[in-house]
């Protein structure tokens, strides 16, 4: 369906043509909840500039990670900017980039098999866990995954953590936790409202727009690698301008401005 992707072989190459294969492609690192849409906005960037890029998607901590042993990226897009602050304070980027998005999360019930229905406040969850009937519920992993951490804030707002946490499976990022959860290994779970909002992911299940003052914003920033090229460089301004902008908007994103 749609997995966890890593940079050995969850990068996309967008399609190219031959102008654009002259010179290898950068890679551009984002957090697995950008995946339908900066697919979008990078195939629209491709078409219009003839510049061909690599997106690789998975956990914003994870590639923090990799990007101060030395990965090859030249871009970085986090589903948490602490994680960009903390590298170009460290010099690991050219410096604190910009913000680009605010992420929503969301409720995800799959369409059968499941005994919950989408209530973004959470108390059908809360009535299923009281009478038993939920035996595995989907997030991202906290460790290193922002959903994962904002979800865990979320649960702890609803009262529900402790009796929540023996039953929780935990995806590698958010795009692996809504796979979990809408593909009936599980009775639901906490997703990025991004990804409910895609054509992909909606026909799977119903969802919830949970209040975001139950946790900690999600502001999602970028940042050039200090090794950025040319195109990296065109991308990260295409990336703050209408067009780019408006598709974010239509994933489920609140943007800049």
């Amino acid at each position: 369906m749609f997995g966890a992707a890593t940079l050995a072989c969850g990068i996309a190459a967008i399609a190219q043509p031959a102008a654009a294969r002259a010179q290898e492609a950068p890679v551009v690192a984002a957090a697995s909840d950008l995946r339908f849409a900066v697919q979008e906005i990078a195939a629209a960037f491709t078409l219009e500039t003839g510049h061909a890029l690599r997106l690789a998607f998975g956990s914003t901590g994870n590639f923090a990670r990799q990007i101060r042993e030395g990965a090859p990226f030249e871009m970085f897009m986090a589903a948490d900017e602490s994680y960009v602050l903390d590298l170009a304070r460290d010099g690991f980027l050219r410096d604190e980039g910009a913000l680009y998005a605010q992420g929503r999360m969301a409720i995800a019930v799959p369409n059968q098999g499941s005994p919950l229905t989408a209530d973004g406040t959470l108390e059908d969850l809360r009535r299923a866990l009281d009478v038993g009937q939920v035996s595995r519920f989907a997030i991202a992993n906290p460790q290193h995954a922002p959903y994962g951490m904002r979800a865990m804030e979320v649960l702890q707002h609803a009262g529900i953590w402790a009796a929540i946490e023996p039953s929780l499976v935990l995806g590698e990022n958010v795009s692996q936790a809504a796979q979990f959860a809408l593909s009936g290994s599980a009775d639901g779970g906490i997703i990025a409202w991004s990804l409910a909002q895609s054509p992909q992911l909606r026909p799977l299940g119903d969802f919830a727009l949970i209040p975001a003052e139950w946790h900690q914003p999600l502001m999602q920033r970028m940042a050039m690698v200090r090794n950025a090229g040319p195109v990296a460089e065109a991308f990260y301004r295409y990336m703050q301008r209408p067009v780019a902008l408006d598709i974010m908007a239509r994933h489920g994103f609140a943007v800049p401005g």
